[in-house]
C-alpha cells in the first residue's frame, strides 16, 4: 500500500493522545475516530473536548473526522492507529487489558493488506509478543504476510499548547522495511515536525519508555537532595539556582511525580527487565524516591504544625490544585490525591480548590470534596499544582486566608524565597 491516497485511517481511543492525533490526521485524510465511551463520543460529536486538548473551533473545522462508538465503522478502514491507555495495576505491573481489548476489536475487522500501528506506551517487545498473536487469532490472518504492524510512540504533553502533536517529531517503525517506510511516509504527510524511522519496533518501543524513565530518575535525584537539604536546613531551590550557573547543569526541580506517563512508564521497563533476569537498580530506586514524596511533604507539614502546638484534629488545610500537572484536568495517578489522603489520615480537615476539574469527578473517582471558592481560616495552604490561575495569587492574598501563625507551603516554587514559609 505505497499510495498514501489509498489509506483510510481509524484512530482507536480518543483520549489525550488519540483525539489530537485524529484532528491533525483529518487535515490530510478522512478519519474514523472510535471510542467505546459513549459519553466521550457524544461530547466530541457536539464539538466538546473535556480534556481541553482540542478547542471547539478545531473540532468544528475537522469535517473529515467522524466520531463513532459503533464498531462496524472500522470495517471501512485499512490502517488502524491504537492509542488506548496503558496504566499499571495495584501491584504496579503493566495493565494491558485496554490494549488487548483494542487489539481484539481491530482484529475482528482486519483484512488482507491492512496495517495496525500502536502508539500506547509499552515495554520493548509487547507489540509483537502480546498484540500480534491477538490480531492473528481474531482475524485468522498471518502476520507479515496478510497484515502488518508498526509502532509509533505518542509524545503528547497534556496541557501544553506550545508543543502539540504536529510540532513534535514522530518516531516510527514497522514490521518489515516496506511497511516501515509506508508508516513513516504516512505520519510524515501530516506531522509538520517530521519523522524518525527507527530500525525496529522494539527500538521504537524502548525509545519511548526511556524518555519518561530518564526524566523520572533525574527528578528522583533532585527529590532525594530536597529530602537531604531539608535535614541540613538548606533551601533546595537556592542550591539549584546556584548550581544552574554552570552551563551543563541539568535543570530539574523537586516535586510530586504522578500522571500516566512519568509516574507509570518506568514500571513497564522494570517489569520487562525483571522478566529477562535483570534487576534495574537505578530505575527502581528512582521510583521509590518519587513515590515517597507525598509522605515526605505531609510529614514536613505535620512537623511544622506540631511545632506551633496546633492540634491536628482541629487543623484546617487548603490544597490548591488536584490534577497531576498544571493547566490540565487529568486526575489520573495524581500524587496530590495521595498527599490529601495522607493528611486526612492524620486527622486534618482538607479542602481542595482546583478550577480545572469538576466536583462530580473528584467525588466519583476519589470520594473527595471540591471547594467552589477559597474560603479562609486555614492553618496551612499548600500550593500543589502550578495552574496559571494560581500564578496571579500573591502571598499577601493567601495569608489573608490563613489564621494567625498559619503557613504557606509552596511545592511549585511560585513565590520568591521568604514569601512562603515552607518549600521543597
Amino acid at each position: 500500500m505505497s499510495d498514501l491516497s489509498e489509506l483510510k485511517p481509524a484512530v482507536i481511543g480518543l483520549g489525550y493522545v488519540g483525539l489530537p492525533l485524529a484532528v491533525e490526521m483529518a487535515k490530510k485524510y478522512n478519519v474514523i475516530g472510535f471510542d467505546i465511551d459513549h459519553r466521550r463520543v457524544r461530547d466530541l460529536q457536539n464539538s466538546l473536548d473535556r480534556t481541553k486538548e482540542v478547542s471547539t473551533a478545531e473540532l468544528i473545522e475537522s469535517v473529515a473526522l467522524q466520531f463513532s462508538n459503533e464498531k462496524k465503522h472500522l470495517a471501512e478502514c485499512n490502517i488502524y492507529i491504537i492509542t488506548v491507555p496503558t496504566p499499571i495495576d495495584k501491584a504496579k505491573y503493566p495493565d494491558l487489558l485496554p490494549l488487548i481489548s483494542a487489539s481484539k476489536t481491530v482484529g475482528n475487522y482486519l483484512k488482507a493488506g491492512d496495517i495496525v500501528v500502536y502508539e500506547s506506551t509499552v515495554y520493548p517487545g509487547a507489540t509483537e509478543e502480546v498484540c500480534v498473536p491477538i490480531l492473528e487469532a481474531e482475524a485468522n490472518l498471518t502476520f507479515n504476510q496478510d497484515f502488518f504492524v508498526g509502532y509509533s510512540p505518542e509524545r503528547i504533553n497534556p496541557g501544553d499548547k506550545e508543543h502539540r502533536v504536529g510540532d513534535i517529531m514522530k518516531v516510527t517503525s514497522g514490521s518489515n522495511e516496506t511497511i516501515a517506510s509506508t508508516i513513516d511516509d504516512f505520519y510524515a504527510s501530516f506531522i509538520s515536525a517530521g519523522t524518525y524511522k527507527a530500525s525496529s519496533i522494539k527500538v521504537a518501543e524502548a525509545a519511548k519508555v526511556i524518555e519518561n524513565t530518564q526524566r523520572d530518575v533525574n527528578i528522583a535525584l533532585i527529590n532525594e537532595l530536597a529530602s537531604l537539604f531539608d535535614k541540613l536546613e538548606i533551601d533546595t531551590h537556592a542550591v539549584l539556582e546556584a548550581a544552574a550557573t554552570k552551563w551543563n547543569f541539568l535543570n530539574f526541580v523537586p516535586g510530586l511525580v504522578g500522571g500516566h506517563c512519568i509516574g507509570v512508564d518506568p514500571y513497564y521497563l522494570t517489569y520487562k527487565a525483571q522478566e529477562v533476569g535483570h534487576h534495574p537498580e537505578l530505575i527502581s530506586a528512582g521510583r521509590r524516591v518519587n513515590d515517597a514524596m507525598p509522605k515526605f511533604i505531609a510529614d514536613k507539614l505535620i512537623r511544622t504544625l506540631m511545632k506551633s502546638k496546633i492540634p491536628l484534629q482541629s487543623a484546617k488545610i487548603l490544597v490548591l490544585g488536584a490534577t497531576f500537572k498544571e493547566n490540565c484536568p487529568d486526575l489520573r495517578n495524581s500524587k496530590v490525591i495521595e498527599l490529601v489522603t495522607i493528611l486526612q489520615g492524620y486527622g486534618l480537615d482538607v479542602d481542595i480548590f482546583d478550577p480545572h476539574i469538576s466536583s462530580e469527578e473528584l467525588q466519583a473517582k476519589h470520594d473527595l470534596r471540591l471547594s467552589s471558592e477559597i474560603k479562609g481560616g486555614y492553618n496551612a495552604i499548600i500550593l500543589a499544582v502550578k495552574h496559571s490561575e494560581f500564578l496571579d495569587f500573591t502571598s499577601s492574598f493567601l495569608r489573608s486566608k490563613l489564621i494567625t501563625d498559619g503557613v504557606i507551603f509552596d511545592l511549585k516554587n511560585i513565590f520568591p524565597l521568604g514569601e512562603a514559609d515552607l518549600r521543597l
